[in-house]
């Protein structure tokens, strides 16, 4: 499903406009402003009981190896969105 097919099915399931559906949507998942991505920059973590919970993680820094040259090079820290599903989800999925 993209974001178009998720648009539409907002709309129907909803009685919104797709206009509406899509304001939602993008609200919500808009990468740079939204209110998911506003939340983990702060670093807050997002729970939605029985669906899930999106945070970030961090990644130490580390020791990598250049596939093409072979050469040892450093990978800096990061940080990097994730999600957990809750087990609602899981158990609506594995039916």
């Amino acid at each position: 499903m993209n974001k178009s097919e998720l648009v539409e099915a907002l709309a129907r399931r909803s009685d919104l406009s797709k206009k509406d559906a899509r304001t939602v949507v993008d609200t919500l998942f808009d990468p740079q402003n939204g209110i998911l991505a506003m939340a983990m920059k702060r670093g807050d973590r997002v729970s939605i009981t029985g669906f899930g919970t999106f945070e970030v993680r961090k990644r130490a820094e580390r020791m990598a190896r250049n596939p093409r040259t072979g050469q040892q090079m450093r990978v800096p820290a990061t940080k990097t969105p994730a999600f957990r599903a809750g087990k609602g989800l899981k158990e609506g999925v594995s039916r």
